[in-house]
């Protein structure tokens, strides 16, 4: 079981800034894929029959839903992370998307946990949930760089007048996160 993630108290802070309007973003933050623990990757090729139903068409061959290259990362379980599939897709921002997005925006690994009861996020990778917060050099969950998500026309974050908590902002998220869980990251 996995430790419980700290906070930075830079997450105590408010600031003139919003959630994206999903599905009005078209799921952007999925542009460029994301980094898995391959613990995690193991877990997903082992549900394969669970997700497959929910992937996007031609897109049934789990051993095609990851790069075979593993690099270090400190923030995870295995200390080991690969990387999604990145698919071109012309239609979406930036024309790529990570392999597990569908065509509604959705992605396959949210929807598969959903349709089986599960959390929601039972599947989903552990950088998915963090987006578009950050681990600092503390292992502690932040948000930084703030002005270039704002900068980025599809960006998870939107700016407002209002200043909003942050810990609010990402309330679900850091719930999640600084609680104990099951998974496998």
């Amino acid at each position: 079981m996995p430790k419980a993630h700290r906070l930075n108290p830079r997450l105590d802070q408010s600031e003139p800034v919003k959630r994206c309007e999903f599905p009005k973003c078209k799921a952007a933050c999925c542009v460029y894929g994301t980094w898995m623990d391959t613990a995690h990757v193991q877990d997903i090729l082992t549900h394969a029959d669970l997700i497959l139903p929910h992937m996007p068409g031609g897109r049934d061959n789990p051993e095609a839903w990851f790069n075979p290259k593993e690099e270090d990362d400190p923030h995870t379980k295995s200390k080991k992370v690969t990387h999604t599939t990145v698919v071109l897709d012309p239609d979406h921002y930036g024309g790529t998307a990570c392999i597990f997005m569908r065509e509604d925006y959705k992605c396959a690994l949210q929807v598969a946990g959903e349709k089986e009861g599960m959390h929601p996020w039972r599947f989903k990778p552990f950088y998915c949930i963090l987006h578009p917060l950050d681990m600092d050099d503390h292992r502690r969950i932040t948000l930084d760089k703030i002005h270039l998500l704002l900068a980025e026309p599809a960006s998870c974050l939107r700016p407002t007048k209002k200043h909003n908590p942050l810990k609010e902002i990402f309330a679900e998220e850091l719930n999640f996160l600084t609680k104990e869980s099951n998974r496998k990251e």
